[in-house]
């Protein structure tokens, strides 16, 4: 299960364990909402704090590799994918820009 799947299924399931709580004081539904959606983000950064740090490393991993390969994209298009005009160095090279 990826980290962000399992901190927000947390997060929910803080949310109605505290709403549950409350249900059984007598006040408006809309502050029994309002406290619960206030009580649950507090405790989730203290309950939450390792799947929240995994998830984080997760998605900075992943904007690694997007940054990496949108990085080799832009080279491949820009003609620089292959820095060594001659790859095989046992062939003497060819083409108009070859050493003579």
């Amino acid at each position: 299960m990826s980290a962000a799947l399992k901190y927000t299924l947390g997060r929910i399931g803080l949310f109605v364990a505290v709403l549950a709580g409350l249900w059984l004081i007598d006040m408006n539904v809309f502050l029994k909402l309002m406290l619960a959606l206030a009580f649950s983000a507090a405790l989730s950064f203290f309950l939450l704090r390792g799947w929240r740090d995994e998830m984080a490393e997760e998605m900075g991993t992943a904007a690694e590799r997007r940054r990496t390969e949108k990085e080799r994209l832009r080279t491949a298009l820009a003609g620089e994918d292959n820095p060594n005009p001659n790859p095989d160095p046992t062939r003497p090279a060819e083409g108009p820009d070859a050493p003579r």
